[in-house]
C-alpha cells in the first residue's frame, strides 16, 4: 500500500504521513483556526458510503469541534447520524484485533480554507484531536491518516496551500486503533478539537525543547531547537522575559529565578526569535523552575514531599461530547482550586493543551496520561491485548512520543503515566522506555504493573483505608520476586483512583485523608472522579439528562458512567464540598478556649491566612472579631488562645463558636477571603442540645394519639393531624448500595441483601396495645414474606406540653444472620402529608447540606433554613439522597416541630423512598403535593461499594437494638428566643 493512499482501518502502527512530534508554542508565523461550521454528511455504513472526493452532497451543516454523534446536532444535519454508545470494560465490537467491524459508521467533514496575504512555501496541517480514525485529503491531494483520538498529529502541507482550499476529512469509528481507546467513557466520534493549519516560516523554529530544573535555590535551564536548513543557530536569540541571563543553544545556564509549585505557580515567558520578519519567526513558551525527584521512597518536588489531593478529569461536555469549550475548562479548574484539589491525573488521555496552560497558571500537579487502554481484553483473558502484541508496538510508542513532545515544557506535569487498565506487555516497557529517553527528568507511573518493573511509583486504585494503612506502614504483602519486592517497597504510593464519587458518596474519605497526613511514603491520589458524563436529551418537551442505555445502545454499563463530584455541567454536586472539607489547606481544632491550627501546605509559609471567629444563635450571628494568626512554616502546627470577647459571647449567648481561616493577602489562584478551613468549638454540639431542650419544654395543650390496627398511629398537636406512622428499615438503594464493595466480594449487594430479607417489602402485626396515662402503648412485629428474620418494635405515645413524645425500641427476632449481611440501612420512622416543594424546613443540627454516618465532612452545627425543593439532592439516577444529620429541633412545613435533644437523621422529600427507587432518571421525578417525612434514629454509611470498598465497619448498621425519642410538637419560629 502506498504512502500516498488511506491508512488501512487494520493497519495498527502510528498515524499514516504524520510530522514528527513537537510542542506547540505560541507564535508569530501565521496560521489559519479553522474552527466554525462545516459541511458534514454521515453514513451508517462505510461499504454503502460513496468516496470521499466522489458524489459528494451535504447532507447538513456541523460545528466543529464537537462530537458529531451528540443529541444536540440533530437539527443542524438532519440526523440521526450515529448515536453515543456507553461502555466501562466492553468493547463495542468482537474483540477480533486488528479488525473494527464491517458494519462501521462514517462521516465526512469539508470546509474551504483561505489565507490571506502572500501564500506560504512550508505550512503544516494540524488536528489537535479527532476520535476516530480519519483520512485527510488537501485540494484533492491525500496527506495523511489520524490515529490516536486525543493525541495531536501535524501533516505537511509544503506547496500545497492554493489560497482557496478545500480540507475534506473522512472520519471512520472504529479501527485497529478503537484497541487502545477503551476507557470507560462513551464513545463520541468527531473532530473533537481545534484543526489549524499555520505556516512555518523559511527561517522559523521548527520545533522547540526546554528544560527548566530547580537545584540549589537557582534554576537550571537548557534550550534546544530544530531549524530549517541554512538557519545558523548562532543568530538565534534565546530570551527569559524579565531574567538577565545569556542563554546559549543546546547548553544549560543558572539562572536566577523563582521555582514553581502547585502552591506557588511563578511562570516565566521563555522567547526564542530567529530574527525580524515574515521569514522568520518568534516563539514562545510558558515555563516554570521545579524538579521531581524520588527520594528514600519519598514523592519530592524542589527537594520537599509533596502530597496529592487529586481528582481524575474526562473530558466531557454534556452538549458538545468530547469537545470542552474554553471557559469551561477555565471555569471547572478554578472550582477545582477553589475545592482545596491541588492534583489533576487526565483520565485517561491526553487533555486538551488549554488545560495543562491553565494547571500551569493556576497550580496544579499533574500526572499527563497516555492516551491507551485496553480493558476490553480482560474479559477475555487478556489475549491478543495490544501491550504485548508487536504489531502495535509502534503505534505505542508513538503514542508516547506525542504526549511527551507536546508536554514536557509544562511545570504541572509531574509524571507521565502509560495509561489505564492495559494489562501487562512488552509495549508497555517499550513506552516506559521511550518516556524516559525523551525526558528523563520525571517519573514514570501505571497502575497495571503492580510488580512495578517498570514504573518509579508504585500505584493501586480502590484500595481500602487498612490496604493503605498496611502500605504506610511497609506491611504489605510480600511479591513472590524479591528482587521485585524489594524495588517495590523502596517506591512511594499512589491511589490513582480512590474514593468513587456515584450518587449519593462517596463515604469514608475522611478515612484515607487521615492516612495521606501522616505517612511520608503515601503520596496522596486521586479521588474519582472530577466529571459525570452524563449527556443533554430533550424528553417530553423537558431537558434531561442521559447515561448508558438511553440510546438503544445493545450492549451498555448503564449509569457507571455518571460518577463524578460536579454534574456534567459542572454544577458542583453535595460531595465536592465534603471534599473540600477534607482537602482544606488549613486545619482548625478548636476547644473552649483555644484553636490549634494546622498548615497542609507542602511548599508555602501561612503569611496569607488570617482567621476570624464567629457567635451563631437561632437569631444570627452574636459576635465576631479576629483570632491573631501565626505564620507556620509548610505542614507547620501552633495552638493560639481565642480571643477573651470569643468566650465571653459564646457562654453569655449559649451560642455555637466557629473559627474560620481566610486567604487575607494575595494568593495564586484565591480570591481574599476565600475560605481555606473551619473549625468549631466542642461546645457547640451542647449549645444545639441545651437550645433543643428549652424548645421541648414549651409550654401549650398537650397533643393526643389514635391507633388503628391497619394504618398504626396517628396524632394531634396544635391544629395539626399527623400520621400515620410507619417503622422503616429499608431506603431507596443508592448506586454504592447497588454495587458488591471490592472487600466484600463474596457478598451480595447492600440492596440484595436488604431485599433477601425483606426491609422494602415489611408487613407489621400488631402484639398488643395498651392505653397509659392518656398514651398509647403499642407492640409491633415486622417481618416480610419468605424470611423468618423480624422486628419487635415497642411505640410509647405520651401527650406532653403542646405535643406528643414518642418513646421507640427496635430489637431484632427471628432468623437474622449472625454475619453483617443482616445490616439494616436505617431504623427510621415515616410518615407523609399534604405540602408543597416549595414550603420550608427549618432545623438546628448539622448543615447546610447532606449527611450520613461517613459523610457530610463540609457540614458545621448551626440553624438552617431550606425549602422542600432545595433540600432534594437531584441525582441522575433517583436513589436516597439529602439527609440532614444530628438534628436537635426541625420545623416542618410550617406545620409542626419535632424535638430529639439526642440528634435524630431527617429526611424530607417530594416523593417516597419506593417511588424513588422505580424510577430510572430524575426528569421523571413529577411532585405529587405530598411530602415525605424520614426521621431516623440510626442510619448505614454509604461506602463506595460501585466501585471499591463498601461501608467501613463504623459506619455499619447491624441488626441490634435501637432506642431513641423525638417529640412531635405545635409549630414554632425559628426567629422565637429559646
Amino acid at each position: 500500500m502506498s504512502a500516498r493512499e488511506p491508512q488501512p482501518l487494520t493497519d495498527p502502527g502510528p498515524p499514516r504521513g504524520s510530522r514528527p512530534p513537537r510542542a506547540i508554542p505560541r507564535s508569530t508565523a501565521r496560521h489559519v483556526d479553522l474552527s466554525g461550521v462545516w459541511d458534514f454528511r454521515w453514513f451508517a455504513d462505510a461499504r454503502s458510503a460513496p468516496l470521499p472526493r466522489e458524489a459528494w452532497y451535504s447532507t447538513g451543516r456541523l460545528s466543529v469541534p464537537a462530537s458529531h454523534v451528540m443529541p444536540v446536532h440533530d437539527a443542524s444535519v438532519g440526523g440521526p447520524h450515529g448515536a453515543p454508545v456507553y461502555t466501562n470494560v466492553r468493547y463495542p465490537f468482537p474483540v477480533d484485533p486488528p479488525y473494527p467491524p464491517d458494519v462501521n459508521p462514517v462521516a465526512d467533514y469539508r470546509t474551504r480554507v483561505r489565507w490571506q496575504g502572500p501564500l506560504p512555501a512550508r505550512a503544516v496541517l494540524r488536528f489537535e484531536g479527532v476520535e476516530g480514525a480519519a483520512d485527510v485529503w488537501w485540494s484533492g491531494s491525500y496527506v495523511g491518516s489520524t490515529r490516536g483520538s486525543r493525541l495531536p498529529v501535524e501533516f505537511t502541507l509544503d506547496g500545497l496551500v492554493t489560497g482557496d482550499d478545500e480540507l475534506l476529512v473522512r472520519l471512520h469509528h472504529f479501527s485497529a486503533a478503537s484497541y487502545l481507546e477503551d476507557q470507560d467513557a462513551w464513545w463520541l466520534p468527531g473532530i473533537i478539537r481545534e484543526v489549524v493549519v499555520e505556516e512555518r516560516p523559511e527561517h522559523g523554529v521548527d520545533a522547540i525543547r526546554a528544560s527548566a530544573e530547580w537545584s540549589d535555590g537557582a534554576g537550571l535551564l537548557r534550550v534546544d531547537v530544530d531549524l530549517p536548513r541554512g538557519v545558523d543557530p548562532h543568530a538565534v536569540d534565546v530570551e527569559l522575559v524579565g531574567v538577565a541571563a545569556n542563554l546559549p543553544l543546546g547548553a544549560e545556564v543558572r539562572v536566577e529565578v523563582e521555582p514553581w509549585s502547585a502552591e506557588s505557580p511563578r511562570l516565566y515567558t521563555l522567547r526564542v526569535s530567529t530574527g525580524r520578519g515574515p521569514t522568520h519567526e518568534t516563539v514562545e513558551l510558558a515555563i516554570g523552575f521545579r524538579s521531581v525527584a524520588i527520594r528514600d521512597g519519598v514523592f519530592t518536588v524542589n527537594g520537599v514531599p509533596i502530597t496529592l489531593r487529586g481528582v481524575n478529569r474526562h473530558e466531557h461536555h454534556p452538549v458538545w461530547g468530547r469537545h470542552v469549550p474554553a471557559d469551561t475548562v477555565r471555569d471547572e479548574l478554578e472550582l477545582m482550586k477553589a475545592s482545596g484539589i491541588n492534583a489533576i491525573r487526565t483520565a485517561h488521555y491526553p487533555p486538551h493543551p488549554r488545560m495543562l496552560d491553565l494547571a500551569d497558571e493556576l497550580g496544579f500537579w499533574v500526572m499527563d496520561e497516555c492516551d491507551v487502554e485496553t480493558h476490553g481484553f480482560e474479559p477475555v483473558g487478556w489475549r491478543a491485548n495490544p501491550t504485548d502484541d508487536s504489531a502495535f508496538d509502534a503505534a505505542l510508542r508513538d503514542r508516547m512520543a506525542r504526549l511527551v513532545e507536546r508536554d514536557r515544557h509544562h511545570p504541572s506535569v509531574i509524571m507521565w503515566s502509560l495509561g489505564n487498565e492495559a494489562g501487562v506487555g512488552r509495549n508497555l516497557r517499550a513506552m516506559a522506555d521511550e518516556a524516559r529517553r525523551r525526558d528523563p527528568s520525571r517519573p514514570v507511573h501505571y497502575e497495571g504493573d503492580q510488580e512495578c518493573r517498570d514504573v518509579d511509583v508504585w500505584s493501586r486504585m480502590y484500595a481500602s483505608p487498612e490496604e493503605v494503612a498496611a502500605v504506610a506502614a511497609r506491611r504489605e504483602p510480600a511479591l513472590e520476586d524479591p528482587i521485585a519486592d524489594a524495588r517495590r517497597r523502596s517506591m512511594p504510593f499512589v491511589l490513582c483512583e480512590y474514593a468513587h464519587a456515584m450518587g449519593t458518596g462517596p463515604g469514608g474519605l475522611s478515612e484515607y485523608q487521615q492516612l495521606f497526613d501522616t505517612s511520608a511514603r503515601l503520596m496522596g491520589g486521586f479521588v474519582w472522579e472530577w466529571l459525570e458524563h452524563g449527556i443533554e436529551v430533550e424528553r417530553d418537551g423537558r431537558l434531561a439528562t442521559a447515561y448508558g442505555g438511553d440510546f438503544g445502545e445493545p450492549i451498555h454499563d448503564g449509569n457507571f458512567v455518571i460518577d463524578g463530584l460536579v454534574a456534567a455541567d459542572r454544577t458542583p454536586r453535595p460531595q465536592l464540598a465534603d471534599l473540600a472539607a477534607v482537602f482544606a489547606a488549613i486545619v482548625l481544632e478548636v476547644t473552649d478556649d483555644a484553636v490549634t491550627i494546622r498548615s497542609r501546605y507542602d511548599i508555602i509559609d501561612t503569611a496569607h491566612v488570617g482567621l476570624q471567629w464567629r457567635v451563631e444563635t437561632d437569631g444570627g450571628v452574636v459576635g465576631e472579631g479576629s483570632v491573631p494568626a501565626p505564620t507556620l512554616p509548610p505542614r507547620g502546627a501552633a495552638q493560639v488562645p481565642l480571643p477573651p470577647e470569643a468566650v465571653e459571647a459564646r457562654d453569655r449567648t449559649g451560642g455555637v463558636l466557629t473559627v474560620t481561616a481566610t486567604v487575607v493577602t494575595a494568593l495564586a489562584g484565591f480570591p481574599v477571603g476565600h475560605v481555606l478551613g473551619v473549625g468549631q468549638a466542642v461546645s457547640s454540639v451542647r449549645a444545639l442540645t441545651n437550645w433543643a431542650s428549652t424548645r421541648a419544654g414549651r409550654r401549650g395543650q398537650p397533643g393526643a394519639v389514635q391507633w388503628d390496627d391497619a394504618t398504626g398511629a396517628t396524632i394531634t398537636v396544635g391544629d395539626q393531624t399527623i400520621g400515620p406512622f410507619a417503622l422503616d428499615l429499608w431506603r431507596a438503594p443508592t448506586d454504592n448500595d447497588l454495587g458488591v464493595g471490592w472487600t466484600e466480594d463474596t457478598m451480595p449487594s447492600a440492596a440484595e441483601r436488604w431485599s433477601r430479607h425483606g426491609l422494602d417489602r415489611p408487613l407489621v402485626r400488631v402484639l398488643e396495645r395498651t392505653s397509659r396515662a392518656g398514651g398509647l402503648v403499642v407492640r409491633t412485629r415486622v417481618g416480610a414474606a419468605a424470611t423468618d428474620a423480624y422486628v419487635d418494635c415497642t411505640w410509647e405515645w405520651t401527650p406532653v406540653e403542646a405535643g406528643v413524645r414518642l418513646d421507640l425500641v427496635v430489637s431484632p427476632g427471628g432468623g437474622w444472620p449472625k454475619d453483617w449481611s443482616s445490616h439494616w440501612a436505617r431504623v427510621a420512622i415515616v410518615t407523609e402529608l399534604d405540602a408543597s416543594i416549595d414550603d420550608p424546613v427549618q432545623w438546628s443540627g448539622l448543615g447546610p447540606g447532606p449527611s450520613y454516618p461517613d459523610t457530610g465532612q463540609a457540614c458545621r452545627w448551626g440553624w438552617f433554613r431550606e425549602t422542600v425543593r432545595s433540600l432534594h439532592v437531584p441525582t441522575v439516577r433517583p436513589q436516597e439522597a439529602g439527609r440532614r444529620a444530628g438534628v436537635r429541633w426541625a420545623n416542618i412545613a410550617d406545620r409542626f416541630d419535632i424535638v430529639s435533644p439526642h440528634g435524630v437523621g431527617l429526611t424530607v422529600r417530594p416523593w417516597s423512598p419506593a417511588t424513588i427507587a422505580a424510577t430510572t432518571h430524575e426528569a421523571d421525578l413529577v411532585p405529587t403535593g405530598r411530602i415525605h417525612v424520614a426521621i431516623d434514629l440510626a442510619a448505614a454509611g454509604v461506602g463506595t461499594a460501585a466501585c471499591g470498598p463498601g461501608v467501613l465497619p463504623p459506619y455499619r448498621l447491624p441488626a441490634q437494638t435501637v432506642r431513641g425519642s423525638i417529640t412531635f410538637l405545635s409549630r414554632s419560629d425559628l426567629e422565637e428566643s429559646p
